[in-house]
């Protein structure tokens, strides 16, 4: 794999500069769904500078994502079915890319482009998955699936804890706008994965008043289903969205590079919650229309025709080599393709994308989108070009269509579940690179120990009461050596005193220390959070050094233990560091 980027970087050296090579930026949206723009059709909202993008560009019609977040950034950034990259999932490390996978960043930086990324990565924090190991030279946001708290949470930037400044989506459009003005006289790639809508349902009052009380004149299919919290909340993300997309644009125009880029704007699922979605089937976590339908926009001025609307079916997987041609990058990857270059749409040539295929898959349920059919997963069909919203089979009128699609989805589903075997229980990688970082979300709680949250992204370890409780990650060591273990925790003032232990099963390694400072700092604030109830619960945490461990290269359980406990309860724990020291 290095071996060839190594290939590519020697290529671009020597390649002639005769035209500067065309600048990137993609903005990808976190369920955020086909109907939550005003260019969709939806009056209840303003997305103005998003929907410039469609009037001064082409609009893919029928663009299809995968169900939830880390499956699509996964194709997108290489091109490939989801399961063939090592993603089966969304959390305890389903979400990691593997670090074979060529991604259209490392293509692109081996051809010369400044490459930074600016938001929600969701495909492996630890090294080498994360994003300063696969392609992008600059990072800046949070590697995890989702985050709790939205205004100046902790964030991680080029694999240091930083605290970011205000709401999370307005600092990583600042990061990327100063990305792009330091890289103005060069080619870049500039991606923005934002994380709205996803919840917390948290935006700032300043574009939460508009929408206040308000009743959604515009509704899900099925209106009883939608919250209108919600709905409110997210609407209101989504016009933040809009503004940042336009603090975007608006610095291209400052620097002269508006004719000079590609932007291109979609989303990573269906809406996650029940509203208005164009008539639409499903919502986020489908794999049906409404699940995996994805506005999608790109604009090339003078070179891409404005206001084209594309109807050819396409998905997120025809992004990477698309790309390379349009960017004149070399299209070769180590592995092959599942996506098609589409260039030919845009630049307005003929393309034979006709009797493709396009599958998404949900464990062992897949669903198939032809050219004018769909065929879902209990396999009635669909005429999606007069049924957008599924409500007429039509298998029994369409037999030889039904049975070919079945007969498609059923060799697609077997072949990915080979693939999804080989993914299964993969350890966590440490030591291969300084410093790693195993949070609660990747570990295992064993005993009376508790998540602060149901969903592991995120969360902490609470309600430690017992010597006989323990935390254990599975890890794989890539270099042996001696580490300090660094403890991030909390501690009420009643329980200071218990000895913490980090070891590593089977060895007489380990390292520990005994808490004795008390840290209990409240859980942040969550007035700005637009929903009655939610389940995420931040708070700030103390480092703590437990000494050195040493560890050999190869796969392992480090156990973390607590021994006489001090006043009933331990501590809570959000994450353990390694720092190699030799």
């Amino acid at each position: 794999m290095r071996i060839f980027l190594s290939l590519l970087i020697a290529a671009a050296s020597v390649a002639t500069a005769a035209e500067r090579k065309p600048n990137v930026v993609i903005f990808l949206t976190d369920d955020q769904g086909w109907g939550d723009l005003s260019v969709s059709g939806n009056t209840n909202l303003a997305t103005p500078n998003i929907d410039s993008l469609a009037k001064d560009g082409a609009s893919l019609e029928n663009f299809y994502v995968c169900q939830v977040c880390s499956p699509t950034r996964a194709e997108f950034l290489t091109g490939r079915y989801y399961p063939r990259t090592g993603v089966s999932g969304v959390s305890r490390g389903e979400e990691r890319l593997n670090p074979d996978e060529t991604t259209i960043a490392d293509l692109l930086k081996a051809n010369g482009y400044a490459t930074g990324a600016f938001g929600k990565w969701h495909n492996g924090t630890q090294s080498p998955y994360h994003p300063n190991d696969r392609g992008f030279d600059e990072y800046y946001g949070f590697t995890s699936g989702h985050w709790g708290h939205y205004f100046s949470p902790p964030l991680d930037h080029n694999r240091t804890k930083v605290r970011g400044k205000g709401y999370v989506v307005d600092d990583f459009t600042d990061h990327a706008m100063a990305f792009i003005e330091k890289n103005a006289d060069q080619p870049f790639f500039c991606y923005l994965p934002y994380n709205t809508p996803h919840s917390p349902m948290m935006i700032d009052d300043n574009f939460y008043e508009k929408f206040k009380g308000v009743d959604p004149k515009m509704r899900n299919r099925d209106p009883e289903k939608e919250d209108d919290l919600m709905t409110r909340a997210a609407l209101a993300m989504c016009e933040n969205i809009d503004w940042n997309v336009g603090r975007v644009l608006k610095k291209l125009d400052e620097l002269k590079l508006r004719d000079d880029t590609i932007v291109i704007y979609f989303s990573d699922n269906g809406p996650n919650s029940y509203r208005w979605n164009g008539g639409m089937k499903g919502k986020k976590g489908s794999i049906d229309e409404g699940g995996l339908r994805s506005p999608f926009f790109i604009r090339w001025l003078g070179k891409i025709e404005a206001e084209r609307k594309i109807s050819e079916i396409a998905s997120g997987i025809d992004l990477l080599p698309t790309l390379a041609s349009l960017t004149g990058t070399l299209p070769k990857t180590a592995k092959p393709l599942d996506g098609l270059n589409l260039d030919s749409l845009f630049l307005g040539n003929n393309s034979e994308t006709s009797d493709r295929l396009i599958f998404s898959i949900q464990k062992k349920r897949v669903s198939v989108r032809g050219s004018k059919f769909r065929l879902d997963a209990t396999g009635m069909l669909f005429d999606i070009r007069n049924d957008r919203g599924q409500l007429t089979d039509v298998s029994k009128n369409h037999p030889e269509e039904t049975a070919r699609l079945k007969a498609a989805a059923l060799a697609h589903q077997v072949e990915m579940q080979t693939y999804f075997e080989k993914n299964k229980a993969r350890p966590f990688t440490v030591g291969f690179s300084k410093l790693t970082t195993l949070p609660a979300r990747d570990g295992i709680p064993h005993g009376t120990i508790q998540r602060s949250s149901k969903a592991p992204n995120n969360s902490f370890f609470k309600n430690w009461t017992s010597d006989a409780d323990s935390i254990t990650w599975d890890i794989e060591v890539g270099t042996t050596g001696k580490y300090e273990a660094i403890l991030h925790y909390t501690c009420a003032g009643g329980n200071v005193g218990t000895t913490i232990r980090l070891e590593i099963d089977d060895t007489e390694s380990f390292a520990e220390s005994k808490v004795t400072e008390a840290f209990d700092p409240p859980l942040y604030d969550k007035s700005k959070e637009r929903v009655e109830e939610s389940h995420y619960f931040v708070k700030d945490f103390k480092p703590l050094s437990l000494g050195e461990i040493s560890l050999n290269k190869g796969r392992g359980i480090l156990r973390l233990t607590a021994h006489g406990i001090v006043g009933g309860q331990a501590i809570d724990v959000h994450s353990v560091e390694l720092n190699q020291v030799d």
